[in-house]
């Protein structure tokens, strides 16, 4: 795993200390949670210049608390960011940068495969406030400049895209941006800072919802956006500040506390996701297998061009469609019927009826999610126990 390039320190290394020296005047190691609305002032002049930003420190924990600044300035460090803002969701993070990025009238171009709810929110900015959006085939470049139109004011795309895995090549779409004064905005959950960076690329703006990997522990929702000082200082004032979608200190302990393992624990997850695969794809039950780490993935050489791993993320179709695949999905014992992902638990789910019912059943066809198709979140398990129950459940 490479070092960071803006740290002296190792990712590991920035993972367990980032963010936090142990108190003066306590000596706690672990990070305190500090569960408080609002903050008294030394003086009033003191909370005059706080308001008026003239001088650093808290005042409400809206518009900041010290157990959240710990996780935003690790997180930071972590994907190689000048500066991060954490939030109560995933959603909450992508709809604050989306809204404070465009306005009425404008457009915005996505990759074709997209969160359900993500897909939800552009069209509440569609029929609600006039903001047109598209979803475009960017596995080449020419696609992608076809699509951009004189109103194009955002590029947003998941790389891998939520559930097929078809990847965008990050530098590509950076390039296209800047070209063109276009901010582009990119949905790392899939990945995590530990595999993948979109700002090295030189992309604007990352998200995550935190709730998976950065989490890893399925006890908590969160998200969190990390880029410029500048934009993220915008972003923390405006949307984040007057719609309120903010993170609670217990939440921010419990990621704080996630993120340490984050490494150790991607580290299993590609290990146990790469056998799995393997294991399906030889599978005569099986017609589908998406997994970046398998050759006979098309964007084989993109996922090593561009990420550490291959991530614990696998879709796949079984044979005899839809209701062949619900049969082995009921008869799963140790793999969990649950939506989210990135948890330490095996996850398993039928994404055309869960994650993105939400999207009509023609968008959906065309992100390549089919009524047959299944997301396995591969878990941190002994992988043979993983693959016994789904040889048991196949057959």
């Amino acid at each position: 795993m490479t070092t960071k390039k803006n740290n002296s320190y190792g990712f590991h290394t920035l993972a367990v200390h980032k963010g936090y020296e142990p108190d003066a005047k306590t000596g706690s190691l672990a990070l305190p949670i500090h569960q408080t609305s609002t903050f008294v002032f030394p003086t009033t002049e003191i909370g005059g210049k706080r308001f008026a930003g003239e001088e650093e420190g808290y005042v409400y924990s809206r518009l900041g608390n010290p157990t959240v600044t710990a996780l935003e300035e690790k997180v930071a460090a972590l994907e190689n960011g000048e500066k991060a803002l954490a939030f109560a969701s995933g959603m909450a993070a992508i709809s604050a940068v989306l809204l404070g990025l465009i306005r009425s009238g404008d457009h915005i171009l996505t990759s074709r495969g997209l969160y359900g709810c993500t897909f939800g929110f552009l069209s509440i900015l569609k029929e609600k406030f006039n903001v047109e959006f598209t979803l475009c085939d960017m596995t080449d470049e020419d696609s992608v400049t076809r699509a951009i139109q004189p109103n194009t004011k955002v590029i947003y795309i998941e790389t891998p895209m939520n559930p097929t895995l078809e990847m965008i090549d990050l530098e590509m779409i950076a390039r296209i941006g800047k070209e063109r004064h276009i901010k582009t905005v990119v949905d790392n959950t899939f990945m995590s800072p530990y595999l993948q960076r979109p700002l090295e690329y030189g992309c604007d703006v990352v998200v995550h919802s935190a709730t998976k990997y950065l989490g890893g522990h399925g006890d908590l929702i969160a998200g969190v956006a990390i880029g410029t000082k500048e934009f993220l200082d915008h972003i923390h004032f405006t949307t984040q500040k007057d719609i309120g979608g903010i993170l609670a200190p217990m939440d921010a302990y419990l990621l704080v506390r996630g993120i340490k393992t984050l490494g150790v624990r991607m580290d299993r997850h590609c290990e146990n996701a790469q056998k799995v695969a393997e294991f399906l794809e030889a599978h005569p039950k099986t017609t589908k297998v998406m997994y970046p780490g398998l050759p006979s993935f098309p964007q084989h050489e993109l996922a090593k061009k561009q990420m550490d791993g291959f991530g614990g993320l696998i879709s796949f179709e079984v044979a005899d469609g839809l209701e062949a695949g619900i049969q082995m999905m009921n008869k799963l014992n140790l793999l969990k019927r649950a939506v989210s992902l990135g948890d330490v638990d095996s996850l398993i789910q039928h994404p055309a009826s869960m994650t993105h019912s939400v999207v009509p059943a023609e968008e959906r066809i065309k992100m390549g999610i089919s009524d047959g198709l299944i997301r396995l979140s591969v878990g941190i398990e002994n992988v043979e126990d993983i693959i016994a129950d789904l040889e048991q459940a196949l057959n």
